[in-house]
């Protein structure tokens, strides 16, 4: 059986270079298309083609909310390095602010406070970005794991549906002929009840047209079809979302017809019941991939 994707999904991973903390987050939920957003630092803009690449070979319709932190980390050693320039021009602007107002100069711990005195030792942007590359295919490949158990769920869900529903075609089906007897004879019964002559011929025409206009032999035939279809692309997996939403609306159009056509309550119920599943199967498709 094919694997079929639900479209919502979240995924986390996170790794540390040392010289910094990295973590990937990516959310998706249900979409008509593939649609990815990126919240990236100013530092990352670069990669964003090769990110949304990488998403577009793993997932075909959904949108999907990236978030990308960077984060200082913990290692050992040196970990700050001075910038002398900055630092002789701020020593300069201190001692001439002293000079007019008599305030004190800045004590050291002030000095490295100052922003652009001291920064972390740069790291390659290139290691970087390899290294976010990586973290994102990992955190992709989670997310596509997860979809594929929700997507699991979703078939089970929709296959319980669907067998209901040919349970309800079939017992309409059952039905039909007993129904139109019936109306046949509870016409013939009133006129016999009238006492009024008919000819016979025209009767008889009479009682075709009334059971041509109440026939749902079609209809049935088209939601067994319908069914049919339904399982095969269940069964074939993939990027079926579209197919079985259209599904759905050709089954709920012949359910429609079915209630309109309806001559018993018997009919009318199964008619609705019919409409009951097919919305809940709708309700659910529209989170398959």
């Amino acid at each position: 059986m094919g694997t079929l994707h639900s479209m919502t999904a979240f995924a986390r991973e996170s790794s540390n270079t040392g010289q910094t903390e990295l973590t990937v987050e990516l959310r998706t939920v249900n979409h008509r298309y593939l649609d990815c957003t990126f919240k990236l630092p100013d530092s990352l803009r670069a990669l964003e083609p090769k990110l949304r690449e990488q998403a577009s070979k793993s997932l075909a319709r959904g949108k999907m909310d990236c978030l990308i932190r960077i984060q200082q980390g913990s290692e050992t050693g040196p970990s700050l390095s001075i910038n002398h320039d900055s630092l002789a021009q701020l020593s300069q602007a201190s001692a001439e602010v002293a000079a007019v107002i008599g305030t004190r100069e800045p004590t050291t711990l002030q000095v490295l406070q100052f922003p652009g005195i001291c920064s972390p030792p740069e790291q390659s942007a290139e290691v970087l970005h390899r290294a976010i590359l990586e973290l994102f295919e990992k955190a992709l490949a989670n997310l596509v794991a997860n979809r594929s158990r929700e997507g699991e769920k979703l078939s089970r869900l929709v296959t319980e549906r669907i067998d209901q529903v040919e349970e309800q075609v079939a017992g309409t089906r059952k039905l039909v002929p007993a129904l139109q007897q019936q109306q046949r004879d509870k016409v013939i019964a009133r006129i016999e009840e009238l006492g009024v002559d008919v000819d016979q011929g025209r009767l008889e025409q009479e009682l075709v047209y009334l059971a041509q206009k109440s026939d749902v032999d079609e209809e049935l035939d088209r939601l067994d079809a319908h069914i049919d279809e339904v399982r095969r692309a269940l069964q074939q997996g993939g990027p079926c979302g579209r197919r079985l939403d259209f599904l759905m609306q050709e089954l709920n159009r012949e359910a429609n017809t079915l209630s309109s056509k309806s001559t018993s309550s018997g009919t009318t119920q199964n008619a609705v019941e019919l409409k009951v599943l097919i919305e809940q199967m709708r309700e659910q498709i529209q989170n398959i991939e």
